[in-house]
Order: structure tokens, then C-alpha cells, then sequence
């Protein structure tokens, strides 16, 4: 019988040291050992969201969700040292004689590297493999955190520029409205082009490590992803109501962006389509899209598609990524941006873009007085 006990308790440990290597030495998708972690993350951001919801102040609110994630790392951690507390105890039970001397020393162990010594002939090896267990779990919590960092500086690199691209929160017909606005169209390939390569490192980022998917950006309604989802419909809208002039930039950037969305969806274990038909139906209504068309000619863009001629290739660009982005700016409490889905826990005012005065000599105002409300949905 004691050796049942020694041998189930080191199991636990050893499953849990799996989990930790696979959280935070080797991440890979779908792996068993990231299913603990991601348990973890969805416990923290049940209770903080819940914290969040009767707050009035979006400012108030984003502060107690861009606790998350943090929360979630020390979660983890936590969760990881407790494991190796219970196995080590269960290890120990033999050589102690009771279950609270078992977790009294396996604590000393784990948690002050060996402070307390047991009386028992067999302690000698668990003993010092919890001391080291323990040293070894802080250890690799402090290496992990200069990797989370580095991904994250890089997400939100290009996810800051874009309020003054696409406004705040971001937009993606305030994207080529903007550009308009101030002659700029002709840099849109080279923004396109660095967001197909931002795409690709999200993809790599974010499904090695799924804890960047709950730190949120420094300031009030930043969010990276409404800055993809802004990029990928203003590609969607440029090469559907543009196509003579659209750049193939715009081709290769929706490729890859719907591409990662698609990667996390199945890192989360969330389902989608992944052949969606061009005709298949989207939650944007064709009347929302029509009075954008509207609007990005009232700017001044030289349109070369009337909103029904263009539809069908805008929802047969928009069925490969609107499903998983609005589910994931729901799952990660996204400001409530136009064309960006509904915010199912937490209620969230639509928040148009704001745009600073245009002062151009004569310059056009694009104004949204006249705009359809987006439908949240």
C-alpha cells in the first residue's frame, strides 16, 4: 500500500510538471498539458469579467479586466506549486504517519527549499526533488515572462499606430476614408504588407502562448483585435468595390489574417467552417454595408462597383473571418467597435470612431450623422 501512495503521488507530480514544460518551456497547439493553463485563464476571467460587470466607467471596467491576465500568470503558478504540494504529500504519507505532517513538510519543501526534515528512511529523495521542484516551477515563471513581454511589445507595435490610420476604436472604412482624406492612398500596399507579417507572428505567438490573448493594450480602446478586424475589412472593401485598382497586397493580407484567426479558433477549440462558401450568410446586413459604400464615396474614393455589385465579393471575403472575430473580441471584451459583433458579458456602448478635426483648406468632412447605427450583431 505505501508504495501505491509514493507511486500515485509522484504521478500527480509528474503530470503537473508536464503541464508546466508544455506552459511554459515548450508550448505546441491542441497539446494535453496547455488544457490545465487554459482551465485556469477561463476561471480568472469568469470571476474578473463578473467584478467588471456592474462598473458604469468604461475606464473603471478596463482596468479591472487588464488584470486578467496577470492574475491568470500567478493563477498558473500557483496552481502548478499546489499540485507539486498535494503529490509530494501523497508521496510522503507513508514515511509521516498523517496527512498534515505529510503537507507540512512537503510544504517546507516545496515552498522554503528545505527548512523541515521528515523522520522517515524514504524522504531523503522526495525531499530534495520537491526542494528542487519548487525552485525549478519560480525559475521557469521568471524566464516566461521576458517572452509574454517581447510578443506583446510586438502586438501592439502596429496595433497603436492604428488610431491615427483608423481611428479609436479602429474602423475599417474609417481606415480608407482616412487615407483619402489626406492623399495617402498609395500607402495602403505597405500597411497591408505589414499586417500580413503581423498576422503570421499573431499566429505564432498566440498559440504558443494563449495567455497574450487576455493582456490588453495600455490605453482605453486599443484592442488588437479590432485593429485586425479594421485592416481586414478595409481590404475586403478596397479589393471588393476596387478591384481594378486594389493592390495585391490586400489579396495576401486577408489570406493571412483570416488564416491566424482561424489558427487561434482552433487552438481555443472553438469550431468554424473552413471552406465557408462566398455565398454563405453573414450577421452584416447588406444595408449597413450599402451605407458605408456611401460614405467612403461621400470622401471621395473613386468607387468602381456600386454597393450591390460589390457585395457579394465583400461577404465572400467577410465569411472567412467574421464569425471567429467577433467571437473572439466577445472572449476577450473587446471595446463595443462598429461591425465587430456583440458583447455578450459585459454591456458596452457602440463606440464610433473619433476622428480630430479635418483642418485641410477646403478639405471634405466625412461626417456620420447620417450613418445607419451598425447592427451589434
Amino acid at each position: 500500500m505505501d508504495g501505491v501512495e509514493v507511486a500515485g503521488g509522484l504521478l500527480i507530480v509528474a503530470a503537473a510538471f508536464a503541464s508546466m514544460t508544455a506552459t511554459f518551456v515548450v508550448p505546441r497547439r491542441a497539446s494535453w498539458g496547455l488544457r490545465l493553463a487554459f482551465i485556469v485563464n477561463r476561471a480568472v476571467r469568469a470571476v474578473l469579467v463578473r467584478l467588471a460587470s456592474p462598473i458604469r466607467s468604461l475606464q473603471a471596467k478596463d482596468t479591472v479586466l487588464a488584470a486578467i491576465a496577470p492574475a491568470a500568470l500567478l493563477g498558473q503558478l500557483a496552481t502548478f506549486l499546489a499540485l507539486f504540494l498535494v503529490g509530494y504529500a501523497v508521496a510522503l504519507l507513508p514515511s509521516t504517519g498523517s496527512f498534515e505532517a505529510a503537507v507540512r513538510l512537503s510544504a517546507t519543501q516545496v515552498f522554503t527549499a528545505g527548512l523541515a526534515r521528515g523522520s522517515g528512511p524514504g524522504n531523503a529523495t522526495i525531499e530534495v526533488l520537491a526542494a528542487v521542484t519548487g525552485a525549478v516551477a519560480i525559475a521557469l515563471q521568471i524566464g516566461y515572462l521576458p517572452v509574454i513581454y517581447d510578443a506583446f511589445n510586438r502586438r501592439e507595435s502596429l496595433v497603436t499606430l492604428m488610431e491615427s490610420r483608423a481611428g479609436l476604436p479602429a474602423w475599417g472604412p474609417e481606415l480608407l476614408i482616412r487615407h483619402q482624406m489626406v492623399a495617402s492612398f498609395d500607402a495602403l500596399p505597405d500597411l497591408y504588407r505589414d499586417w500580413e507579417k503581423w498576422s503570421a507572428d499573431l499566429a505564432e505567438s498566440h498559440i504558443s502562448y494563449p495567455i497574450l490573448l487576455f493582456f490588453r493594450s495600455p490605453e482605453l480602446g486599443y484592442s488588437f483585435v479590432l485593429a485586425q478586424l479594421a485592416v481586414l475589412d478595409a481590404a475586403a472593401l478596397h479589393l471588393s468595390l476596387m478591384p481594378l485598382s486594389a493592390p495585391t497586397e490586400a489579396r495576401f493580407c486577408l489570406r493571412m489574417g483570416f488564416t491566424a484567426l482561424r489558427r487561434i479558433a482552433g487552438m481555443l477549440g472553438w469550431s468554424y467552417d473552413e471552406d465557408p462558401l462566398p455565398e454563405s450568410e453573414i450577421q452584416l446586413s447588406f444595408e449597413e454595408f450599402a451605407d458605408v459604400v456611401e460614405l467612403i464615396g461621400a470622401a471621395g474614393i473613386e468607387l468602381e462597383r456600386s454597393a450591390e455589385e460589390a457585395w457579394p465579393h465583400f461577404r465572400g471575403w467577410r465569411v472567412n473571418y467574421e464569425s471567429i472575430a467577433y467571437r473572439l473580441a466577445d472572449e476577450v471584451v473587446a471595446p463595443h467597435a462598429p461591425w465587430s459583433g456583440e458583447r455578450s458579458h459585459l454591456s458596452l456602448a457602440l463606440e464610433m470612431p473619433k476622428r480630430p478635426p479635418h483642418r485641410s483648406p477646403g478639405g471634405k468632412v466625412v461626417e456620420y450623422d447620417r450613418l445607419r447605427r451598425p447592427n451589434p450583431s
